[in-house]
C-alpha cells in the first residue's frame, strides 16, 4: 500500500468496458455526495484505461505504464472488463482484471451475498429475505493457476493444471477466519464452511488439511465442510444457513454467481479481491455490451463495491470517516429499496442506472 498520508489514499479508477463506464460514473457521483456529507474521506482518484476495447484499438489490454501507475496507488476501483467479440488468438476473452489479481497476488476474493430489504428475491421461502453470507474464493491458484500455461496436445487432448499451495491457502484461510470472527462480533453465527471436493481430488484433500491446521488457532469459530456439489444444492435449499464459506478458485467463481442469483442478480453483487498490500473492488457482473448506452445497467453492485473499498481503506488506518462512509452507503442502498417500489430492469422492473442512483443519493442525503 502506497499510502499518501494517514487520511488520503490514491485510487486507480478503471471503468473498463461496456456498462463499466456507466456504473462507475454512478458510484463516483454518489461518492461526491458522501464526501460532502462526511468530512475526512480523502481520495485522489486516478482515471486509467484498460480492457478489451483498448486491446481492440491498441493491441494491449493493460499497458505497462498503466500497471506502473497502479503500483503507486493504494487500491483499484474497477467497472467491468471484457467483450465477447474481442478475444485472444487462442479464443479466450481478454480479462485484465485477472492480470491484476496475479500481478498483485490478490489471493482472497470476497463475495458478499446479502438480500437488500425490499428488493425482489427469486426464492419463495420467506427466510430468503434474511440471506446474508460471504463466499471467499481463492483468486490466484486452483484451476486458474496456470492461466497462460494450459496445453492442447495434437488437437486431441486439452490440459489445465489445478494448483494448491500451502503458502497461499494459509493466507486465504487466515483471512477467512478473521472475517468470520469479525462477523461474529457483529452478531452473525461465527461459522466458517470449507467447500471442496476432498473426497475425489488429492489437491482438495490437501486444501482441507491446511484449513484444519489453521482452524486450531480459531477455537471460537465453528467450522464445517461441504463438497462443492452439495454446496450448490444447499445454496438453493437453505442459503440462510450459511455465514462464511471458503473455497477453491473455480468453485468460488461458479458458486458466487449462484449466490448472486439468490439475491436478485449480478447487478446486486459486489466483490473485492484482496492481497497483503493491494485490493481491487468491482461489481461481480460483466460488461453487458447488449445494454450499453441504454441506461438499463444496475449500479448497486458497483455502489456496494465502493462501500467495501471504503471499509477496507478505513481498516488499514483505523479511520472512522471511511468506516462511517461505508456503512452510510450500505444503509442508503437499503433505505432506497426498502419501500419496495424500486425495481431494476434486470429484475423485470423499469428502473435503470439514473433512477437507482438518484434513489440511493436521496436516501444518503436524508440520513
Amino acid at each position: 500500500m502506497a499510502t499518501i498520508s494517514k487520511s488520503e489514499f490514491r485510487i486507480a479508477v478503471l471503468p473498463g468496458d461496456g456498462i463499466g463506464q456507466e456504473v462507475v460514473s454512478a458510484a463516483l457521483h454518489l461518492l461526491e455526495v458522501l464526501r460532502a456529507k462526511i468530512p475526512g474521506i480523502e481520495l485522489d482518484l486516478v482515471p486509467l484505461e484498460a480492457g478489451a476495447a483498448l486491446y481492440r484499438e491498441t493491441g494491449t489490454a493493460l499497458a505497462d505504464e498503466t500497471l506502473a501507475t497502479i503500483e503507486k496507488c493504494d487500491a483499484v476501483f474497477l467497472g467491468a472488463m471484457g467483450l465477447p467479440d474481442v478475444r485472444r488468438p487462442d479464443g479466450r476473452e481478454l480479462a485484465p482484471q485477472l492480470d491484476l489479481r496475479f500481478h498483485f497476488n490478490l489471493y482472497a476474493g470476497i463475495r458478499p451475498i446479502r438480500t437488500i430489504p425490499g428488493a425482489p428475491v427469486p426464492l419463495a421461502d420467506p427466510r430468503a429475505k434474511d440471506i446474508d453470507f460471504v463466499i471467499i474464493r481463492e483468486s490466484t491458484e486452483g484451476l486458474f493457476a496456470d492461466l497462460d500455461g494450459g496445453t492442447v496436445i495434437d488437437d486431441e487432448q486439452g490440459r489445465d493444471t489445478l494448483i494448491i499451495t500451502r503458502e497461499v491457502s494459509t493466507k486465504l484461510f487466515k483471512t477467512s477466519f478473521d472475517l468470520t470472527a469479525r462477523r461474529k462480533r457483529q452478531g452473525r453465527p461465527g461459522r466458517l464452511t470449507c467447500i471442496d471436493k476432498a473426497n475425489v481430488l488429492k489437491s482438495m484433500a490437501f486444501f482441507r488439511s491446511i484449513f484444519d491446521e489453521c482452524a486450531r488457532d480459531y477455537a471460537e469459530i465453528d467450522i464445517g465442510y461441504e463438497y462443492v456439489d452439495a454446496a450448490a444444492l444447499n445454496f438453493i435449499r437453505k442459503p440462510w444457513d450459511y455465514d462464511v464459506c471458503v473455497t477453491e478458485n473455480m468453485y468460488g467463481d461458479i458458486l458466487s454467481d449462484l449466490g448472486a442469483g439468490l439475491i436478485g442478480g449480478m447487478g446486486m453483487a459486489p466483490s473485492a479481491d484482496i492481497g497483503d498490500n493491494m485490493a481491487v473492488f468491482q461489481p461481480a457482473h460483466g460488461s453487458a455490451p447488449d445494454i450499453v448506452g441504454q441506461g438499463k445497467a444496475n449500479p448497486v453492485a458497483t455502489i456496494l463495491s465502493l462501500a467495501m473499498m471504503l471499509e477496507w481503506l478505513g481498516e488499514q488506518i483505523g479511520s472512522t470517516p471511511y468506516l462511517d462512509g461505508s456503512r452510510a452507503i450500505c444503509q442508503a442502498v437499503d433505505d432506497a429499496f426498502r419501500p419496495g417500489a424500486l425495481r431494476p430492469v434486470e429484475m423485470g422492473g423499469t428502473h435503470g442506472t439514473q433512477d437507482i442512483t438518484s434513489a440511493v443519493v436521496q436516501a444518503l442525503k436524508v440520513r
